[in-house]
């Protein structure tokens, strides 16, 4: 076998394979004996047909997969065994190929032309320094995290007269058309807006006559207030009565400790100022993991805007335009190349730094990233139950090896887990700098990425 590199660019490169019988006919041959001892064919008996008529029924469609299946692996190992730093698929040279005479020929030469990246390397002490936002929880964002909690947990009380977000209580009458009777209630942030006028302002006792489908006339709604089915609710129409028994609406939960343990855990803080520090800490928590994932994106900015990298644009197209069998147009791929190539950068830098600090991904590194998953995803804190734990191995491993989607599942947590190594390994090497900002400030910097 002769394998050629013959570089036209520092992006653009072709690949020559020569194949002879020694490279390919040993297997040939051995595939050839399975054959002959498997094949059944009327008039021999089973392992007894001829060498030549096997030969001459499977001789050329074996050889045909052997010398594609050599080449594959050929191309393979000689990318990665010379670490090339290709891009898109190679392309093999299809009018050589559909000139091959099979029948004939022992001797093959097949071309494949290859996109490659052009060299560059990564020099952390050469990289600008890049902001890491401490997000600062001011007196505004406390007050309304807290406004949210009181809401979040809120009593129930009863009220003289009704209001636009009360639920009232009473008895239902039709009086045209029908008989239909119910002891129900009207949530009154459900009711049109048009007939609230009606409701609001009345006291227990009072008698409102309305139109029901005026007052609600989605019949979801109108199900919701007269307590039957959805299907039936929209027969109810027309002129009825509404007598109020009762008017309940919901309060803000009083600052106290009862409020501290319900949303904090008892015995957690004593007082309000204690409540406002921890309330606090959490918006300041919270926001960290954003902040987190926007140390992250503007690491990968950095990286790309600072690491230059030329590629092959025209291969790019041309293959983006094949693979994806005309489901885009030329002018769709140049509006979207700029993205797809800042991508395929992104991901020859990540290698790259990978390689350079010899960042390995292993099956148990994916296999515990995808239980802490399951731990997420179901609710499972860290639990030290072996049922428990065993339970979400078993989970996580079925979930791994799902063949139902081609090993996907596993590939994308490999790429996840192998991402946040490259990444944690960056931030170890990079020049960071702390910076506080307040909420608003941290959100407007979000908007604009």
């Amino acid at each position: 076998m002769d394998i050629t590199l013959e570089k036209a660019s520092d992006t653009n490169a072709s690949l020559k394979i020569t194949l002879t019988p020694a490279d390919y006919k040993p297997e040939v041959d051995k595939k050839l004996k399975d054959y002959g001892r498997k094949v059944q064919l009327k008039g021999f008996r089973p392992g007894h047909v001829p060498a030549s008529l096997v030969q001459k029924m499977y001789g050329k469609s074996i050889l045909v997969d052997e010398i594609n299946a050599m080449l594959s692996k050929t191309v393979s190992d000689y990318i990665r065994e010379n670490k090339l730093q290709v891009v898109g698929d190679p392309v093999p040279d299809r009018d050589s190929a559909d000139a091959i005479d099979w029948d004939s020929q022992t001797d093959f030469a097949f071309s494949y032309t290859l996109g490659l990246a052009s060299e560059f390397d990564i020099d952390f002490s050469d990289l600008p320094t890049v902001n890491q936002y401490e997000i600062q929880a001011g007196e505004a964002e406390v007050d309304t995290t807290i406004a949210e909690l009181q809401e979040r947990f809120h009593a129930h009380a009863h009220g003289e007269e009704v209001g636009e977000g009360d639920t009232i209580y009473g008895e239902l009458k039709q009086i045209s058309g029908g008989e239909f009777t119910a002891k129900t209630a009207f949530p009154m942030n459900q009711m049109a807006e048009e007939a609230k006028g009606q409701f609001v302002g009345k006291k227990k006792g009072d008698v409102v006559t309305f139109v029901l489908e005026q007052a609600f006339p989605d019949e979801k709604a109108r199900a919701n207030a007269t307590g039957v089915k959805k299907e039936e609710a929209a027969d109810l129409t027309g002129e009825f009565t509404f007598e109020i028994d009762d008017i309940t609406r919901h309060e803000p939960a009083a600052l106290n400790q009862e409020f501290f343990d319900k949303v904090l855990g008892v015995g957690a803080v004593e007082n309000e100022e204690q409540f406002r520090t921890k309330v606090a800490e959490i918006i300041k928590s919270n926001y960290g993991r954003e902040s987190e994932q926007l140390l992250r994106l503007d690491i990968e900015k950095m990286l790309i805007d600072n690491t230059p990298i030329l590629l092959p644009d025209e291969f790019l197209k041309n293959w983006l335009m094949e693979v994806n069998e005309g489901k885009f147009t030329p002018e769709q791929i140049d509006e979207q190349y700029d993205d797809f190539t800042k991508s395929v950068k992104l991901q020859l830098i990540k290698n790259k730094i990978a390689d350079k600090a010899d960042i390995k991904v292993d099956f148990e590194e994916v296999l515990n990233a995808t239980r802490q998953m399951v731990r997420e995803q179901f609710g499972f804190a860290g639990s030290e139950d072996e049922e428990m734990n065993k339970t979400i191995d078993r989970i996580a491993r079925n979930y791994l090896m799902d063949e139902k989607n081609n090993g996907q599942n596993y590939t994308s947590t490999f790429n996840r887990v192998f991402d946040d190594k490259v990444i944690g390994y960056a931030k170890t090497q990079l020049t960071t700098a702390s910076q506080d900002i307040t909420v608003d400030e941290f959100k407007a910097l979000v908007e604009n990425r």
